[in-house]
Formats: C-alpha cells, sequence, structure tokens
C-alpha cells in the first residue's frame, strides 16, 4: 500500500448484526473503508475478485459455502495474491482456526474483539505483517498439535498448491533461528535485539525462510515451523 491509501476491507459473515457493528467500527477509522459485504464464503470469493480488497474478515461458519472453503480459495488464486484473509473466530474452535492458517489466512480474530484492536488488526495486516498476534497464534497451533499425538504434521490441503518445502535442509542455522522466535512469538524488532542485528536483516530472513518453504506469509511460517518440527511440540 502506498502513503495515504486507504485501507479497504471485505466484510465476510452471515450475522448481518455483526456485519454492521463491524462496518460501524471500522468506517469511523479516516484510513479504512469497506468496500463490500457477504453473507457466505461464496459471495466472499467473488467479491473478493470483483473489488480486490486489501483485508478479508472472514467467519469460518457460513452457509452454502463455509469460510475456511473460501479462504483456499481466496489464497489459492494467484490473481488475490495480495489479498489478505483474517478469519473471526469465537474461539472455540481450534482445529479450525488451525486449518485456516494452513489454508492461508493470515491470522485471526476473536469476534468479540474491542474497537482499537480491531482497527489496528487491519491496519498490521494491510501493511503485510501477517501475524496479528504471534503469541496467540502459536497457542492455537500448540494446543492442536498437542491433541495430536504423534502427528506433527496437519492433512494435507485438499486444493491444489505449491510443492512441498523441501525441508530444514534448506534453511541456514540463521534462518532456523529466526524462524524459531518468529513461531515463539516475536517481531522483528525483538528478534534483531534478541540477536544483535539489524530489523532489516531480520527482515531479510524472514523473507528467505518464506521463500524456501512457500510459506504465504509469517502466519504460514508458524503453522510450517510446527509441521515440520522446527518448534517441540509442548508436552500434554
Amino acid at each position: 500500500m502506498t502513503a495515504g491509501q486507504r485501507i479497504r476491507v471485505l466484510l465476510a459473515d452471515d450475522q448481518a448484526l455483526l456485519r454492521a457493528g463491524f462496518r460501524m467500527l471500522l468506517a469511523a477509522a479516516d484510513d479504512i473503508e469497506v468496500v463490500a459485504e457477504a453473507a457466505n464464503g461464496g459471495a466472499a470469493v467473488a467479491l473478493a475478485r470483483e473489488h480486490r480488497p486489501d483485508v478479508v474478515l472472514m467467519d469460518l461458519r457460513m452457509p452454502d459455502v463455509d469460510g475456511l472453503t473460501a479462504t483456499g480459495l481466496i489464497t489459492g488464486d494467484p490473481a488475490l495474491a495480495a489479498v489478505r484473509v483474517v478469519v473471526l473466530t469465537t474461539f472455540d474452535d481450534d482445529e479450525s482456526v488451525f486449518a485456516a492458517l494452513r489454508a492461508g489466512a493470515s491470522g485471526f480474530l476473536v469476534k468479540d474483539v474491542e474497537p482499537p484492536d480491531l482497527l489496528q488488526a487491519v491496519r498490521v495486516v494491510a501493511r503485510g505483517d501477517a501475524l496479528l498476534s504471534p503469541s496467540v497464534t502459536r497457542a492455537v497451533i500448540a494446543q492442536f498439535t498437542s491433541r495430536r499425538p504423534g502427528r506433527m504434521a496437519a492433512p494435507a490441503p485438499s486444493r491444489p498448491g505449491p510443492p512441498p518445502p523441501p525441508g530444514l535442509a534448506a534453511l541456514t542455522e540463521r534462518e532456523r533461528e529466526v524462524v524459531c522466535l518468529v513461531a515463539a512469538g516475536l517481531s522483528n524488532d525483538e528478534i534483531a535485539t534478541k540477536l544483535t542485528v539489524s530489523p532489516l536483516t531480520v527482515k531479510t530472513h524472514v523473507s528467505r525462510a518464506m521463500t524456501k518453504l512457500y510459506a504465504r506469509d509469517r502466519a504460514q511460517l508458524v503453522v510450517l515451523a510446527f509441521e515440520h518440527g522446527l518448534v517441540a511440540r509442548p508436552a500434554g
């Protein structure tokens, strides 16, 4: 996005009242505009292709086409590569949140998010810092993997995608270290401080790791870190 450009948001939720509340909050911000609303996943995909929003706020549970399917269709469309999907959840379905992140969602929000946090989340995703709350997302992934003993990887997605990541051998030791810190919830600035390097150097390591692992963004990088054993699954 260029300086001064408004962030364009698509709302996708089957609850009209919730959409109206989110629209009101977002429209009150000078730098954000809601360009369209969808009541199901199919409409969300069509409207994303029509309007090319910067951010889609996507409910996971919708009729006809659910949010998980719609997320995969949007993130799997090369023409929508610049569109970022943030899934909305009541936080009672860790498995669906994990699946959405694995399908390409850039993060998630709980539906009772505080207004300032909603606005900040949209801005963070729009500027490319995909993972909204690294520590919380990491907790969701950790809980999911810990309930699946002996299975570090989730089932392969049904939609066509890039070839599997080449594995840890493709990463340098420093890149592995940086990925671990990303998965632990640290920002680029925090990683830079910890490793005594510049934030730009960290950003370069993150970008190279994402390229090698075919990760769409930081959220995908965290998922892959767990799936490929780079980050240990918690005991329990």
